[in-house]
Formats: structure tokens, C-alpha cells, sequence
């Protein structure tokens, strides 16, 4: 997600199956910062559940050989203009908009309130997972 005047950003990643949401500080958008930030984000999580990534087709990823490599996911790209490719990283897009309207600074903004975030989203009930939340979903995977 990109802040005020395309000078700040946040990533962000979605288990695609349980919908846990991880939001990413980004101190810069290159390549190498998205790459090694997304990389240690996805170091935490379980081998089994870190197969694919599914990416738009944005110049912050043009490091995706090297992250492969670095930490065995495999990237998958979308379709230029083809935004129903990542539907389940969209819709969790507007949710994180309910928190951080179009225009944010994402330089004031802590990786603390990010976390914030991302656990209320996480802990929030989605009718998807049949009104279960993220976290429930995930503790069920994870067993």
C-alpha cells in the first residue's frame, strides 16, 4: 500500500486459507527492501504454510529470483490489470483502509501500530470463515 504522495508504503501478505493478515514496515520501495523485509516477515511462519507468493506486477519485486532462492517461495505474478488474480489480498487492502485512508504517512506511522492492526484485523470474525477469525482459523491449521 502506498502512502502520501507515493513517498511511503506498507506491504502487505494474506494466508490466502485462514485470511491472517501481515502488515510490513517498509522503509523504502525498492526491490531489496521488499525482498528482505517481506522475507523476514515470512521467516516466523511454519515451512508447510510458506509454498507461494502471489504478487502484482510492481517494480518492488523485481528481486523475486533472489527471494525464491533465499527463502524457498515460490513468486507467481498476476496479470497486469487483472486485480481479481490477488481478490483475498484486495479485499484485505480495504479493510487496512478503515485504519490508514489514502493519503497516509506511512513514515509516522510505528511498526508497533502496525502490529496493532494487524491483530485487530486478525481477531476480527469474517463471514468467509464462517464467522470464525483469522487467528482461530490459523491456531486450527497450525494443528
Amino acid at each position: 500500500m502506498i502512502g502520501y504522495r507515493n513517498a511511503s508504503a506498507i506491504g502487505t501478505l494474506v494466508e490466502r486459507t485462514t485470511r491472517m493478515s501481515f502488515l510490513v514496515k517498509l522503509n523504502n520501495q525498492d526491490a531489496h527492501t521488499v525482498r528482505k523485509a517481506f522475507a523476514e516477515e515470512l521467516r516466523h511462519l511454519p515451512k508447510g504454510l510458506k509454498k507461494t507468493l502471489t504478487y502484482d506486477q510492481g517494480r518492488e519485486m523485481a528481486q523475486h529470483k533472489i527471494f525464491t532462492k533465499e527463502t524457498q517461495i515460490t513468486v507467481y505474478f498476476a496479470h497486469i490489470h487483472s486485480p481479481w488474480e490477488r481478490g483475498t489480498n484486495e479485499n484485505t487492502n480495504a479493510l487496512i483502509r478503515q485504519y490508514f485512508s489514502k493519503g497516509t504517512d506511512f513514515t509516522k506511522i510505528s511498526r508497533e501500530q502496525l502490529k496493532e492492526v494487524q491483530d485487530e484485523l486478525n481477531d476480527r470474525p469474517r463471514k468467509i470463515l464462517e464467522w470464525r477469525t483469522p487467528h482461530e482459523k490459523f491456531a486450527e491449521l497450525l494443528r
